[in-house]
C-alpha cells in the first residue's frame, strides 16, 4: 500500500493513521523529528496492515485460487500461531492447510503464493518439476519467493 504522511502544525503530541482507498494516511505533528516519523510510520503501517489482513477469509481465498489456477480445494485452511520456522504446511491425507500468522501483515500477493504452494501440494506432495509447473501458474511466484527469503533473514 502507498503511504502518505501529513505533518500538521495543529498536532502537538498525537499521531493517527487510517486507510483511504489503497493507501495509508498517517498524520503526525509538524515538529516531529525524521527519526520519530520513521518509527511512527513503521508502527502505524504495521497496525493498519494487520487490521485489514485479519479480515481475509482464507477459505474463500483458497476457493478463488483453486478455481483460477485449477487446483484442488482443501478440507480446511486456517491461521496458526505455532509455526515459527515455516510459513505454512499441509497434511495431504486430511487436506488441511495451516498458514503461519506471521504472514498476516505481508502483502496479499505473498499470501496468495503461499496458499497456491500448499494447494499444489494437495495434488503433488513433492517439490518436483510437475509441482513447480502447478505453482508457477501463479504469476508472482518468483517475486513472492524473493519476498519470503528476505523476511527469513
Amino acid at each position: 500500500m502507498e503511504i502518505e504522511v501529513i505533518r500538521s502544525s495543529r498536532r502537538i503530541k498525537t499521531v493517527q493513521a487510517h486507510k483511504s482507498g489503497n493507501k495509508i494516511v498517517i498524520s503526525i505533528p509538524a515538529l516531529m523529528t525524521k527519526a520519530e516519523e520513521e518509527l511512527w510510520v513503521s508502527v502505524l503501517t504495521r497496525r493498519i496492515e494487520q487490521k485489514y489482513s485479519q479480515a481475509i477469509n482464507l477459505k474463500d481465498r483458497a476457493k478463488y485460487l483453486c478455481s483460477k489456477y485449477d487446483l484442488v480445494e482443501p478440507n480446511s485452511i486456517g491461521w496458526v500461531n505455532n509455526q515459527n520456522t515455516r510459513w505454512d504446511s499441509c497434511s495431504i491425507e486430511t487436506k488441511k492447510i495451516r498458514i503461519s500468522s506471521r504472514i498476516k501483515s505481508f502483502p496479499l500477493w505473498v499470501l496468495d503464493y503461499v496458499i497456491v504452494h500448499e494447494l499444489a501440494h494437495l495434488v503433488i506432495p513433492s517439490h518436483n518439476s510437475q509441482f513447480w509447473q502447478l505453482v508457477n501458474r501463479y504469476p508472482k511466484t518468483e517475486r513472492s519467493i524473493g519476498f519470503l527469503i528476505a523476511k527469513s533473514s
